[in-house]
């Protein structure tokens, strides 16, 4: 006979299983009666122990969760309120936009003669600060273009976009910014044209680069420009240049005034014939007669603008050993200020250090000597103002170092340091002009100017 299995869930004891042991219901054993029947019991008992820590979780995801509802219904309630304020602005927008929708040419039309009579003003108060002092210069010229400029825009975009005002609005605020600038400067500056009432140089201005030489050409790089420092009647606005590759000077142009320079537009050209050339680039324009140093036999020469004669003069005790670390053959350097003409140049007695000396204009003579002790091939250049000399050197690629100063009048000599800004590293021509008391440098190819700002007595 076959052996029978049976398997009995009992999820409460039985009394008639009561005669095996517990051991057996919890392993499930095999037990075998007495007329050969086997049973196989398996019993699953639940848990005798209470989840006591499992309801404490769960009432505490309870809390939680109604912590959040209350949160997510104050914040619904808040939105709510913004959403009302949202509301009330955009029907108000609306509103606006309807109005502009209707009358948009009398809008548009208010804001654009407004620019216009801004425009004016500013126009106004720039001829304003020309005529109180007297004098022109690129800051002026620049304000005019810009003014000019500006006004040209607002026509435009009146024309092709009458409800985009904000590129002139933008270019209004620059222009605005710039003449407040022109304003505080010019007020700060109070030029004294022609007089020494002061104790010195105190700084410079930003260098204004005006443009690359009337050759156009960037290997034109010893020369020189500037203006006339004693302008003869009819030729007050009068400037002039010279540049070659090399330090030999060839030519001179002549501009009616600044416009004409800028536009290359020479009124006369003066070449210099054979053996009157001339070399080193430290020349200047004083009084429509052009003072440059001639190069054989060595010597310094002037010509007459007007009259196209030439003179000469020898200085005996001027080296030919001795030139600014820039530029070779810069031996005499001829300057103009409010007390005169003057040249510098270096002895073998005085061992290279500059000599200042105050020119005769009318005998073509030296008047007086005045030995200093900036050593010139150290120095990058020097020039002249109120009768003092300023001795600059090299600082770095962007920055000259005005170091030194000698007064000819008390002979005081100081030492200093006013940092002046450069375009480039190298210059071969640096000159004060008394008539608007500006620095002129001709900065490798390049016309640069400066304004000299002074201590007051």
């Amino acid at each position: 006979m076959m052996p029978l299995t049976l398997l009995l869930f009992f999820p409460i004891l039985s009394p008639a299983l009561a005669w095996l042991p517990m051991e057996d219901w919890e392993s499930g054993n095999v037990t075998t009666s007495a007329d050969g029947l086997e049973c196989f019991c398996s019993v699953f008992l639940p848990d005798s122990t209470f989840p006591a820590d499992r309801v404490q979780h769960m009432q505490q995801v309870t809390i939680d969760l109604k912590l959040e509802v209350e949160i997510q219904m104050n914040k619904l309630v808040h939105y709510r309120g913004k959403l009302d304020i949202f509301l009330e602005e955009l029907m108000d927008l609306t509103v606006r936009v309807a109005m502009m929708e209707g009358s948009a040419d009398d809008y548009i039309k208010l804001d654009f003669e407004l620019l216009r009579i801004e425009l004016r003003e500013f126009e106004a108060l720039v001829s304003q600060l020309k005529d109180s002092l007297n004098t022109s210069s690129p800051t002026f010229d620049s304000l005019y273009t810009e003014i000019h400029n500006m006004t040209l825009i607002v026509n435009q975009l009146e024309t092709i976009d009458k409800n985009n005002l904000e590129v002139i609005r933008i270019e209004f605020a620059k222009l605005q910014k710039k003449l407040e600038e022109c304003q505080k400067e010019m007020e700060f500056i109070k030029p004294d044209i022609g007089n020494c009432n002061n104790t010195g140089i105190m700084s410079f201005s930003k260098p204004t680069v005006i443009q690359i030489n009337a050759h156009l050409n960037t290997g034109y790089q010893y020369g020189g420009w500037g203006k006339d420092s004693k302008p003869v009647r009819g030729y007050e606005s009068m400037h002039w240049y010279g540049a070659y590759s090399t330090p030999s000077v060839y030519e001179f142009y002549l501009y009616s005034n600044y416009d004409k320079l800028i536009q290359r537009s020479s009124f006369t050209h003066h070449g210099l014939p054979q053996g009157f050339e001339g070399t080193g680039n430290n020349y200047v324009v004083h009084g429509n007669t052009v003072y440059y140093q001639a190069d054989n036999p060595f010597r310094m020469s002037k010509l007459n603008l007007t009259s196209s004669v030439y003179s000469h003069r020898q200085i005996t005790k001027a080296s030919e050993r001795f030139s600014y670390t820039y530029s070779p053959k810069q031996y005499l350097d001829f300057s103009a200020d409010e007390k005169g003409l003057w040249v510098m140049y270096a002895t073998e007695e005085s061992m290279g250090k500059i000599v200042v000396a105050k020119i005769d204009e009318k005998s073509f003579g030296i008047k007086g000597e005045w030995t200093t002790n900036a050593f010139k091939p150290l120095a990058g250049n020097a020039f002249m103002v109120c009768g003092v000399m300023y001795a600059t050197r090299p600082g770095d690629l962007q920055t000259e170092e005005i170091y030194y100063s000698y007064n000819t009048e008390t002979e005081e000599e100081k030492y200093m340091s006013i940092p002046l800004q450069k375009f480039q590293e190298k210059f071969v021509n640096l000159h004060y002009n008394p008539t608007d008391q500006r620095l002129y440098m001709y900065n490798n190819g390049y016309y640069v100017s400066y304004i000299v700002r002074f201590n007051k007595e």
